[in-house]
């Protein structure tokens, strides 16, 4: 297993040295630029959930991004200690209503299920939170 590790304060600037860090790394693994463009961007979402929602845009917390990857999958975990978001409680968003009556956000999760293969929210034991995202790279060909 290969891994590499991200640290980033809770600021939406920093958001941009995710998706390259993101990038780099799907490349490197053998995705293509369609495919790391996607999982950068699901990344990039659950980034700016985590400090919209669950640090409420305080500058001063950190967000922990690791790339865990082996032969069958590119995993990110995203840890931090805000506020956990129960993903259960969010209804996939009716895309006709959205394209009737436009409105800003929402679509963060949405996306995210869309982009990558596997979507998940776990509370450690020592209460930090994570976000785990995963892509199989037998579904990122063809």
């Amino acid at each position: 297993m290969i891994t590499s590790t991200l640290n980033i304060s809770s600021n939406t600037e920093k958001l941009n040295a995710v998706r390259e860090f993101i990038s780099i790394a799907a490349h490197n693994f053998g995705f293509d630029d369609e495919t790391a463009s996607k999982i950068s961007l699901a990344v990039d979402e659950a980034c700016t959930n985590i400090i919209k929602h669950a640090y409420e845009y305080a500058p001063n917390k950190e967000l922990e991004i690791k790339v865990l990857t082996n032969k069958q999958q590119f995993e990110v975990i995203i840890t931090h200690q805000g506020k956990l978001l129960d993903p259960k409680l969010i209804k996939t968003p009716d895309m006709k209503e959205y394209l009737v009556h436009p409105r800003r956000g929402g679509l963060g999760i949405h996306l995210m299920r869309l982009l990558m293969d596997s979507v998940e929210y776990k509370i450690r034991d020592d209460k930090k939170c994570e976000v785990h995202l995963m892509k199989k790279i037998s579904t990122a060909v063809g």
